[in-house]
This record gives C-alpha cells, structure tokens and sequence, in this order.
C-alpha cells in the first residue's frame, strides 16, 4: 500500500512523497524498514522526539503533528493537526477498513462494562454468530485469549485485532470502551454500531477533573467517533446520566432503548437473588422471558438488562438471548469465589470505587442474613489517581461491612501508608471495627483469620488484575492465589476441593 492511500481520509495539512509502505508503528522501537511512523504527542511523552530513530531503523514515511518539524531529505512526510487521528485513519487503511465489515457494539460506563461484554458475547454466541471481544479482564480474538493491557487499545493495535477477527469469520465485535480512549480518540473513525451506557459513578477524576467532564467523555461513544452516531443505544434510565442520554440520542440515532429495575424497554418481573444465581422474568419490547443466571446481585440484573438490550437491537432471538445469558457461569475477577471447603465464603471482585463497594456489600449483606453471618471486607485505593475518592471508598466500606482491613492496593508511586490515611477518615466515620495492613499479602490472611462459619469475606478491588504496583515496579500478585494460600495456611484443603468442582 503506498503512502497516500494510507492518508486516504485523514485531515492532512501537508504532506510529499509516495512510496510504498510495509507496516504502520508510533513507537519508534518498533519500526522496521518500509515502515510508516506516525510521531504524534501523548499524554506522558511526544513521539515528535523519536522521529529520527525510526528513520534510522527503517521508516520511508513520517506522519507528524508537528509543525516545528522539517521534512526530512528521502522520508515521505506529512503534517496533520491531530496524531491520533491521524493513526486512526492510516490504521483503518493499512488493514483496509475492518470495523467497517463486521457490526461493532460499544459497551462504556463506570461499573459493569466487563460483565455486561462477557453477556453480550455470549448471546451473539447462542444466537450463532462468531465475536471477538475487547476489554478489561482479556481480549478474545479468533478462539484466542489474549491478554489486555489496555481495556480500550491504540487505533493500530485495534484495527489489527478487528482484522485479525474479520480474517477469522467475525460478524460482530464487542468492546469496552473506557473514557480515556475516547477522550484520547483511540477509537476515532469506528462505526459502532450498537452502544450501551452502564452507568456514571465518581471514578477516573484525576484524569477528567469534574463528572461533567468524565460524563462528556463518555458521550461522544453516542455522538459518533469521527462517524455517524450508532445505529442503535441502549442506555440505563435508572442512571441520571442514562436518562440524559437516552434525550440525547433521540436526536440521531434510530434506536433507543432504556432498562431499569422496574421500567424501561426493557425491565425485570419478579426478581429472586439467591446463592445459587439470579432469576427473572426479562420484559422486553415484543415480550416477556424467564431468564436465569449464575451472575448474582442487583448490579448484575442491570448488566443483564444492558446485555439482553444490546443483543435485542442485534437482531438476536429472545431464545438466543436467554441462553446466552443461561451459559454464562461467571466473569474472572466479578464476584468470583475462592473454594477450598471451608465454612463460610470468600470472593474476588473487581470493585474499586465507592459505588461499587456498596454494591458488593450490600450484596454480601444479602447473601449472609439469614445464616446471620458477617461481612469482612479488604480494600485499598489506587495511588496516583483521585485523592478524593479514598474517604469516599472508606466510608462505603465501613458502612457496608461488619469488619474491614484497609491494605494497599496498586500503590503505584505513592507511599502506601499515605493512601491509607487518606481512606482511613471515612472508615473512621462509621464506626465500624477495622485493622490497618499495608501488605496486602498479610491484610488477606488477616481477614481469612477472623472469618467465622456463614461469613463472606471480600477481597475487593483487584479482580482479575495479576500484579500489584509499586514503587519498586510491577510484582505477581492474584487475589484468588493469594485468597487459597490464606485459606491452605488455615487449614482447608485446596487442591481438593477444586477437584471436585
């Protein structure tokens, strides 16, 4: 493919030269000969810097929104306004335009977006079409699962997985789509067709500063990326900014779904919660189905909801949709338990902010009232991130908790007993009876310790995450591993009890 056929598209302000191209990178380190750079200015670093490097390693043509740099002598080059979408264009082009050939939903929101993705692929699954899915927990791509180190990656490495998809049967593709990428237009130029709106909680407020600015991000999912809005939005009326949306999308697109508990196009009938999964009478526009799931929880009615409205406006049966629901037994890292026998529960999940500790206790509460059981709980807050968000965190776990051990988690560059402080005013405000352990290691053991017959133990905030971040780097850390070492060191067995599951 030549040089200007990949620029096919992109805002160019100038450009020279055509020869043809190999591969497209932004990280210099990368560039082979025949190579497209594109250098463009990120968050922490300028690629603008590195354009000699990747000469030197091979490139033929530069992409720059730089307009200090000059052109160099035998280098294509061009200057756009916009890196980002400038590598949005030219990887779309380099891997001609796969988004454009298969069905795209969207899944963006606080809370809920992995479960509601899983969901999702699960029932274009039963309803006989093949996916790949984007996001959090792991990617799946061609009966592969990947790794993700981004929940929403750059525009080149997501046009080649959509081309890998493509090239592997894929009508459909689901993707988390966090508000760093589309603040940053990773996802410029791809054509959702379906998005789906979870819900808006405080989170990610380093970055965005205020929720309407978080809440603006999130919008341009339902405004189209550099595209036409999607064809279709399914959205949480029971959100205040759900609601919000569902008016905005009136406007332009042609379908707009809204879920609630209670009302919506799509609701729940006769909800019952036990230990054993969630049962409803799914409402939908042409009709009623009894639906079950081994997802439990009332957040977990609204991810359903989200997912069944998502496969409705993909045309999928109301069958396809139940048993897509039906054959989903669990998501890593969401309200996953760790069993060795032992006599009360222990379980992993992934919540990290305040709304979502109190979902998970209030859950948890559930769950042991009527064993008359307690709820422990172990959580920390993330270093470099919102400072506010901590007492915040610590006030929703104390409320919801009998005990709690405050710990570290992803302390990142902070000192870890700072974090603590800062979450420690608002465990203090409600009383509850709390220990403070900054290793995470010892804070699980100490939890699993004081955990009695009909208690649940939550170890919350980590999830499916296989590290913990500190100052000294990353290090190998699994909540589940560490949850069965506490559990093998108190006695239970285990290996055992996982065989016979």
């Amino acid at each position: 493919m030549t040089f200007q056929q990949l620029l096919d598209g992109a805002e160019v302000l100038a450009h020279s030269g055509d020869p043809g191209v190999s591969g497209v990178e932004y990280d210099s380190r990368r560039v082979k000969p025949g190579c497209l750079f594109v250098a463009m200015r990120g968050e922490t670093s300028d690629g603008n810097r590195f354009i000699d490097q990747a000469i030197s390693a091979g490139a033929v043509a530069v992409v720059t929104d730089s307009a200090a740099e000059k052109p160099r002598a035998g280098v294509a080059w061009a200057v756009v306004p916009s890196g980002r979408r400038a590598l949005a264009r030219v990887s779309a082009n380099f891997y001609r335009k796969p988004a454009e050939r298969m069905a795209v939903t969207g899944i963006t929101g606080t809370n809920g977006k992995s479960t509601t993705a899983f969901l999702v692929e699960s029932i274009l699954t039963a309803a006989g079409r093949k996916s790949a899915l984007i996001g959090t927990i792991e990617y799946h791509v061609a009966g592969k699962v990947l790794p993700a180190p981004h929940t929403t990656p750059e525009a080149l490495e997501l046009n080649r997985i959509f081309s890998e998809a493509l090239g592997n049967g894929a009508s459909d593709v689901v993707m988390e789509v966090s508000s760093h990428a589309l603040a940053q237009e990773r996802v410029f130029g791809v054509p959702f067709d379906v998005a789906v709106f979870t819900n808006l909680t405080r989170d990610h407020l380093d970055y965005h500063k205020t929720m309407e600015e978080y809440f603006t991000a999130k919008r341009v999912l339902f405004n189209g990326c550099g595209t036409d809005a999607p064809r279709a939005v399914v959205t949480n009326g029971d959100d205040e900014y759900g609601a919000k949306l569902a008016e905005f999308s009136r406007k332009a697109s042609a379908v707009v779904l809204k879920y609630g508990w209670e009302r919506g196009d799509l609701h729940a009938e006769k909800v019952e919660i036990t230990t054993r999964g969630t049962r409803f009478d799914l409402v939908m526009p042409e009709g009623k189905i009894a639906v079950f799931s081994a997802l439990i929880g009332r957040v977990n009615v609204y991810n359903i909801l989200a997912a069944a409205g998502a496969g409705y406006a993909r045309g999928c049966s109301a069958s396809a949709i139940a048993a897509g629901i039906d054959r989903l037994a669990c998501v890593p890292g969401r309200f996953e338990r760790v069993d060795c026998g032992q006599p009360f529960t222990v379980v992993v999940d992934y919540a990290h902010t305040d709304d979502a500790l109190r979902n998970l206790t209030a859950l948890a509460r559930e769950l042991v009232a009527g064993a008359k059981g307690r709820v422990l709980t172990v959580f920390g807050c993330g270093g470099d991130r919102d400072r506010k968000k901590r007492p915040l965190m610590g006030e929703a776990a104390g409320r919801g908790s009998d005990f709690v051990v405050l710990t570290s988690d992803n302390p990142r560059s902070e000192d870890p007993v700072a974090i603590i402080n800062d979450a420690v005013v608002g465990l203090q405000k409600t009383g509850v009876k709390y220990s403070v352990e900054a290793d995470r290691r010892k804070a699980i053991a100490l939890a699993v310790g004081e955990a009695r017959p009909g208690d649940i133990v939550l170890l919350a905030g980590k999830g499916h995450e296989k590290v913990q971040v500190t100052r000294q780097g990353a290090a190998p850390f699994d909540d589940l591993e560490v949850g069965r070492e506490a559990l093998r060191v108190a006695g239970f067995e285990c290996e055992a009890a996982r065989a016979g599951t």
